[in-house]
């Protein structure tokens, strides 16, 4: 699985100076080192502006890797809003955001996402575009609450399904949410509101289109 995303991300990304320069900062304010990988950077660029998305949801900021992404995918016509545990996180994520030129175009709730998510609910808010990337043993609740907040038509991207390859290979090291993804993978190839599939770049990307 490594050397397949490392010939990916050799062969289909390119050097990037600014994305690049989020990962230092990454690191050198103490964070983990879990952004998403190039290539799934770039497919979530690849599918905000494939799907004309401009009202978007990100649920884990961490130093606004993925979030840059899915901005550069809207454009100057979108909207991002990002949740975050950590309000130091979200600061970082922030000021990365703005270096890149979507500071007008983000905002933060910091908080336990399913706090803000209900309190968007109860706003009657909706997005036509999410990405999960928080802690795992939420996928389902995050799943559930996207739903509700959800366009007809919407796209929700959930990163780290393959959970290092755990769920398919008996061999790779398990973690401490193999079988989270493993359950959370047939929820969503089988939920009755979605068309889903999931697309093995970087820890593995579910992509669900929300039925009309």
């Amino acid at each position: 699985m490594k050397k397949i995303n490392g010939y990916i991300d050799t062969v289909f990304t390119k050097q990037d100076a600014l994305l690049e320069g989020v990962i230092a900062s990454i690191e050198e304010n103490g964070m983990p080192a879990i952004s998403v990988s190039p290539s799934s950077g770039k497919l979530l660029t690849m599918l905000v502006a494939i799907s004309g998305a401009k009202n978007v949801l990100e649920i884990g900021a961490l130093g606004g890797y993925s979030g840059i992404c899915l901005a550069r995918g809207f454009g100057s016509e979108g909207k991002l809003m990002s949740l975050e545990l950590e309000e130091r996180y979200a600061t970082l994520a922030s000021r990365n955001l703005a270096k890149a030129g979507f500071g007008d175009q983000v905002s933060y709730r910091t908080g336990p996402a399913l706090q803000s998510l209900e309190q968007l609910v109860d706003k009657g808010q909706r997005f036509d575009f999410f990405f999960i990337d928080a802690d795992k043993e939420n996928y389902e609740n995050y799943l559930a609450a996207c739903l509700r907040l959800a366009n007809a038509g919407a796209l929700i991207v959930t990163d780290n399904v393959l959970a290092g390859g755990s769920v398919v290979d008996p061999e790779a090291n398990p973690k401490r949410y193999t079988e989270i993804m493993k359950t959370f993978n047939e929820t969503v190839a089988n939920h009755p509101r979605l068309e889903s599939l999931l697309i093995p770049i970087g820890d593995g990307l579910t992509i669900s289109k929300v039925k009309k």
